[in-house]
């Protein structure tokens, strides 16, 4: 339906996503609500604010389908592999015959026990360095070649060329440390060569890798799909600045210009100031409220916060016609781990009516007059205060 209503005009629509923001107490307080954030709050006492549930209410959703949600896609029906994603996001291209995959370098014990899934998050340089190294002793299985690249910190990806590959297949990272990696097994016939492909890839890196990285966890195997792009659903010409792969990797994946960016917070907002004229939807992450969430690092993710608040009136100086910010999904730091909480949501135009919430902080966006909804409507709202939607029916 929203695809019907859609109209291009030239109002301009900024997407912010503090990845992860969304938190449980500590000592009585969650992470926004223990930051300062002037800005943010000023903001959300002249905006229109709620609560979203990235999927449904009490599932943890992955980043992928969060951020789907928050494109306009239904996540339950378009369910595609972390491993498309970050293969996209480092520039690798794809066919329909390859399987990606996404890999952790990890730290095993001398009984193959994991005891840090992130390897320490190594640097991105020694990544770099340890691909090289796997990439030239590597030897190809049943025909199937390995093409491997660096990601960011611990992360890199993996894909596999050759014929007769399925991507139903298990992963092999049993995302908890303190248990052994996880055998690769076949879903269904067709995928048992491609399993027994991965067991021999990971036996060759047992006797490659030195600790701290001295092992690989492998999980969402995927083949790429077919999807319609955010310009031809919804008549906008978008924009991604991002500086992890696998986000780069989805905004390509539906459509939007990756523009390169440095690594800051500052680096991002500069990219945005440049290209203002050229797009009228930004899409902008910010991935550390995450990083620290999931280490439990409640200070630093507060840190993180509050730096962010300290760029608000750079983005309020652009004048969008609409502003929303939100988080793709809760990150407590108290539970380390992505989480079924809600996210805070506050929609910014000279449209809304602005509502109770007096902080952008998860009790006081509960107040506000868009309640508590499904993350994939938050589109519909962007682009109705952005005056792109028109009428439904008589």
């Amino acid at each position: 339906m929203i695809e019907k209503l859609t109209i291009k005009t030239d109002s301009k629509i900024l997407l912010l996503v503090l990845d992860g923001v969304g938190g449980i107490p500590k000592n009585g307080k969650t992470e926004l609500e223990t930051s300062k954030t002037p800005n943010l709050d000023k903001l959300a006492k002249d905006s229109m604010t709620g609560l979203t549930d990235p999927i449904f209410p009490g599932i943890t959703p992955g980043s992928g389908p969060a951020h789907l949600s928050l494109f306009g896609y239904d996540p339950v029906e378009y369910q595609i592999g972390r491993g498309v994603l970050e293969a996209l996001g480092v520039g690798i291209t794809l066919t329909p015959n390859d399987v990606a995959t996404r890999g952790n370098f990890a730290t095993v014990d001398e009984k193959g026990i994991i005891t840090d899934r992130r390897a320490g998050r190594i640097a991105t340089e020694e990544n770099m360095k340890i691909c090289a190294l796997l990439q030239s002793n590597i030897k190809p299985v049943e025909g199937v070649k390995f093409e491997i690249t660096a990601g960011k910190e611990h992360r890199f990806v993996l894909v596999l060329r050759g014929e007769g590959l399925d991507d139903r297949i298990t992963e092999t990272d049993p995302q908890k440390e303190g248990a052994l990696p996880l055998e690769c097994k076949p879903i269904v016939p067709e995928a048992e060569k491609t399993a027994r492909v991965i067991n021999s890839f990971v036996s060759q890196i047992k006797s490659i890798l030195k600790p701290p990285a001295n092992m690989v966890l492998l999980r969402g195997f995927a083949k790429p799909p077919a999807i319609s792009t955010m310009e031809e659903r919804f008549k906008i010409a978008p924009a991604a600045i991002a500086t992890y792969p696998m986000y780069r990797g989805l905004a390509k994946l539906v459509g939007m210009d990756v523009l390169d960016t440095g690594p800051t917070i500052a680096d991002e907002i500069n990219v945005l100031k440049s290209n203002w004229q050229k797009y009228d939807f930004f899409y902008v992450h910010i991935k550390k409220t995450d990083s620290y969430g999931e280490d439990g690092n409640f200070e630093s993710k507060v840190k993180i916060i509050e730096e962010v608040d300290s760029y608000i009136p750079k983005l309020l100086e652009l004048n969008p016609d609409v502003l929303a910010i939100t988080g793709d999904h809760s990150t407590p730091a108290m539970l380390k781990a992505h989480s079924w909480h809600p996210n805070p949501f506050l929609i910014s135009s000279k449209w809304v009516i602005p509502d109770a919430a007096q902080r952008f902080t998860e009790l006081e966006c509960a107040k506000g007059l868009l309640g508590r909804f499904g993350a994939v409507h938050s589109l519909s709202l962007m682009l109705a205060n952005a005056l792109k939607l028109s009428k439904f029916g008589a």
